[in-house]
């Protein structure tokens, strides 16, 4: 069939018509798809530089390049020395004194018990004494003083006392002797037993006995002697010591055997005027109890002595020639207590 030049030709042209919207649809199409993509990648861009923010590139630091600011330096450490300074030795002695403090209510309250334990409550105080400062010191010697009466010089013997004890007396027993055996005069068995003379003791009687020595402790600062029944302090007396240029020695002294002595007949070394217990003026007092030095300062020392007084506005000050001085009444009190050969003096600064 012939087929006419004007028909094909609209052919032709309708053919590439078809070819180039084919084209153009297929390149709209990637372009759609190009932009879609990079709307995509941007919004994702978007969204991280809101929420993270950009960090610099790492680099490892070196000593150079980091600042010098205070809080970069690290401080030298101090030599380890161990310094004892005021404050810290405060809170030494306040945890010390609080631990005192809290032993000492302990020790009291037993006091309070049912029966009181007056002789478990002793022992405890006195191992707290030598602890304790100042005012708790002083409540402790009040203390113990206060219990001296009912266990020491009293008629009762406590349970489970290492320092009295009961005694039978056995036919021929004289006190003097039994006072010796147990290292304490028989004046003070007399005492605490209310026995008037000592030939009135009767065999088959029960008596308290005492297991000494007694022995004292003297301060020259304080002017005051502390007693003891072996190391159990008891109570304390005000003295009068020897005077400037005649202070009495430090050192250990002894009751010289056959030192003690009533009222005894006394020459002065420096008027060399001997005085008699019924002159007005005798100086010595009640009782005489003669002292020899064994170590310190007090060894190779004579004369010296604890005594009492007739001017007792010299005691607690210093006015004798290195003698002790106590009021009269408690020379009595003393002399009945110290053994001759085994009571010790320590006198002190």
């Amino acid at each position: 069939m012939a087929v006419n030049p004007g028909d094909y030709n609209g052919m032709r042209t309708a053919r590439t018509r078809t070819i180039i919207y084919i084209v153009s649809a297929a390149v709209v199409a990637v372009m759609v798809l190009a932009a879609g993509y990079m709307w995509i990648v941007r919004g994702r861009e978007a969204v991280n530089s809101d929420n993270v923010p950009p960090q610099p590139p790492a680099v490892e630091a070196t000593p150079e390049a980091q600042p010098a600011t205070p809080a970069a330096v690290k401080p030298t450490a101090e030599p380890n020395v161990a310094v004892s300074t005021p404050a810290v030795q405060v809170a030494a002695d306040t945890q010390n004194t609080s631990t005192v403090s809290t032993q000492i209510a302990q020790a009291m309250a037993l006091l309070n018990q049912q029966p009181a334990k007056v002789i478990e409550a002793r022992d405890r105080l006195n191992e707290l004494l030598p602890m304790a400062r100042g005012q708790e010191q002083v409540n402790i010697k009040q203390q113990l003083s206060v219990l001296a009466d009912k266990w020491l010089f009293g008629k009762l013997v406590y349970p489970g006392d290492k320092l009295c004890a009961g005694y039978k007396v056995n036919p021929g027993d004289l006190l003097a002797n039994i006072g010796k055996q147990h290292n304490v005069p028989y004046e003070i068995l007399m005492q605490i037993n209310n026995i008037e003379k000592p030939e009135l003791l009767q065999a088959g009687v029960a008596i308290k006995v005492i297991n000494g020595p007694f022995n004292t402790r003297v301060s020259r600062s304080a002017f005051t002697m502390d007693l003891y029944l072996q190391n159990t302090y008891v109570k304390s007396f005000t003295v009068g010591l020897g005077k400037s240029g005649m202070e009495t020695p430090t050192g250990r002294w002894r009751v010289k055997e056959g030192g003690k002595l009533v009222k005894p007949i006394w020459t002065d070394t420096e008027t060399g005027r001997t005085y008699h217990p019924e002159d007005p003026d005798y100086p010595l007092g009640s009782r005489w109890i003669a002292l020899e030095g064994i170590e310190g300062a007090a060894v190779g020392k004579t004369g010296f002595a604890i005594h009492g007084t007739k001017d007792p506005q010299q005691i607690g000050a210093p006015g004798s020639r290195g003698c002790i001085r106590l009021h009269n009444g408690d020379a009595v009190f003393v002399y009945n207590l110290m053994m001759p050969g085994q009571s010790l003096v320590d006198v002190v600064e």
